[in-house]
């Protein structure tokens, strides 16, 4: 498809770095532009001052503290109100699905049964600018009806009514869109995002009485959630729609956050209709957090459960917290996958996922997340027995143990030798197929997305530089360790069919410099995203 000038698209200070299809220029039009810059210039200085404000904090936590709730706000806390009335179409979530933005994707995930879609630009899907593009114009046609696909095998797709509610989820506040400059500056990676699926869709979707709805991720502090409120408050100003039309859900995935979810709730109570359980992201947050405490160290990613520890008094206190205030408490995610052709492992595997559903529905929850389709009817049917009505606003936990040192207790097991080859294996093979393209993608019957890859880099980081650490055999985990797994990763993955597979050296690379490295860098996929086209 022949490339658009992009110079023909240029507005006053406003420069895009990459080439366009015709498709692409459709959704780059002159007025969005216009709209991203406005979103840019007046809200840039204020998200560079919540990033600062991150930095600081984690220096105070590498320097001994240890995240606490916040004595200036306790008012917010201690006080009697409610969020604003969660509308219709958000009030039965009890099976969500969630997929990267491709067309195929959308298709099947609205048409796949779930009372909810979430169309991710973050962390299953890697940024390379085809795909964000790409993807909103994905996204403005499944908004307008229209989206259809046909496989390169001849087998069609289209849209059919009705369909799950569609939410969309923007890159965090970290993340920046490197190939659009406002003012020779970057633009934040979130704000193009919102901005370009909000002025194509939010009149639209409003006038359909759906929202445009949103998934909000990483938020660490309230004055992030505040931020968001303002950008949006702006947007629907810009847009001629009243104040409040967007609705948002928050995942609660950092560990700062759950310690602020109250004021979380409060600074977006005219527009939020509940917290989700990240708990993935949770885990590597919690690792990140307290990456220079050795008491906090935790041990292999498959003994770190939600039955125990800081998982199981985080996931608690979001049910009571969101319950107490009238908006709707998430579960976490099954990542599984069917496996097809081995029908005991397939079995054990529904078998996790169903003793996981059954612990959230009766936990409260009035929801929970799916990454395949497959799994939509184990999900559903748990649900349905222990939820019969739309959600479970009425359920409350005032058992939930709200002490710091309960939300940050550390979960106790080993590090073993296959746990640690684990980590460098998996991350290996997912970041060399999000440097190829793929953010979303199956590892061991597991739809893996950036968060396994984070988990798993931060887990090594730490083993290593915070010292003092063994494998369950008694060998120590140290640097002559890690480099000949590392130097033999190549031996332990097949030699053809991985996606990324000519991605792998890179990768592997990356993740040696980045494990080496004095300090943890805080997010991989930022200098992953400086190697994307």
């Amino acid at each position: 498809m022949a490339a658009v000038d992009t110079s023909l698209l240029s507005t006053d200070g406003v420069a895009v770095l990459a080439p366009l299809s015709a498709a692409q220029a459709a959704i780059l039009t002159p007025a969005a532009l216009a709209f991203l810059a406005e979103l840019h210039r007046r809200f840039e200085p204020q998200r560079q001052q919540r990033l600062a404000a991150r930095r600081a904090r984690q220096a105070r936590f590498d320097a001994g503290d240890r995240p606490d709730f916040r004595t200036e706000t306790k008012g917010i806390r201690d006080g009697e109100w409610t969020v604003a009335p969660v509308p219709a179409p958000l009030q039965d979530r009890r099976v969500e699905i969630t997929g990267p933005v491709d067309r195929k994707m959308i298709i099947n995930a609205l048409n796949s049964g779930a009372k909810v879609f979430m169309a991710d630009f973050e962390d299953s899907t890697s940024p390379t600018w085809s795909n964000q593009l790409d993807g909103q114009v994905n996204l403005r046609d499944a908004v307008a009806g229209a989206i259809e696909y046909t496989s390169p095998e001849g087998k069609h797709y289209a849209l059919r009514h009705p369909h799950a509610v569609l939410l969309v989820r923007p890159r965090g506040w970290h993340l920046p869109e490197k190939h659009l400059t406002v003012d020779g500056a970057p633009m934040s990676g979130s704000l193009f995002d919102f901005g370009l699926f909000a002025f194509h869709n939010a009149v639209a979707l409003a006038a359909k009485g759906l929202g445009p709805f949103w998934y909000l991720p990483k938020l660490q502090c309230f004055e992030e959630a505040a931020l968001w409120d303002e950008v949006m408050a702006f947007a629907e100003v810009r847009l001629g729609l009243p104040i409040g039309t967007m609705k948002v859900t928050v995942l609660i995935e950092t560990l700062p956050a759950v310690f602020e979810m109250d004021e979380i709730l409060h600074a977006l109570k005219g527009r939020i209709a509940g917290l989700n359980c990240g708990r993935w992201d949770y885990i590597f947050s919690y690792i990140k957090t307290f990456r220079a405490h050795r008491d906090r160290v935790l041990p292999d990613r498959s003994q770190i459960t939600m039955a125990h520890g800081f998982l199981k008094a985080y996931s608690e206190l979001l049910i009571e917290t969101c319950h107490r205030r009238g908006a709707h408490a998430m579960g976490g995610m099954a990542a599984q996958i069917p496996i097809s052709g081995d029908a005991e492992a397939n079995e054990k595997a529904l078998a996790r996922v169903r003793a996981d559903k059954e612990r959230e529905a009766r936990a409260g929850h009035d929801g929970t997340w799916v990454a395949h389709p497959g799994l939509i009817p184990v999900a559903q049917g748990i649900f349905d027995a222990v939820m019969p009505t739309p959600n479970q606003l009425h359920v409350r936990r005032e058992d939930a143990r709200a002490e710091r040192d309960a939300l940050i207790a550390p979960i106790v097991g080993t590090i073993t030798r296959t746990g640690f080859l684990n980590n460098i294996d998996v991350c290996v093979r997912y970041l060399a197929a999000w440097l190829d393209g793929l953010g979303c993608v199956p590892i061991h019957h597991l739809m893996e997305d950036a968060a396994t890859a984070e988990i798993s880099r931060a887990q090594l980081w730490q083993w290593l530089h915070v010292g003092g650490q063994s494998l369950d055999d008694g060998t120590p985990v140290d640097f002559a360790l890690f480099d000949a797994a590392i130097s033999s990763v190549a031996e332990r993955l097949p030699k053809s069919g991985l996606p990324g597979q000519n991605k792998l050296a890179e990768a592997t690379w990356m993740l040696a410099e980045m494990t080496h490295a004095r300090e943890l860098a805080e997010f991989l996929t930022l200098p992953a995203y400086e190697r994307l086209p």
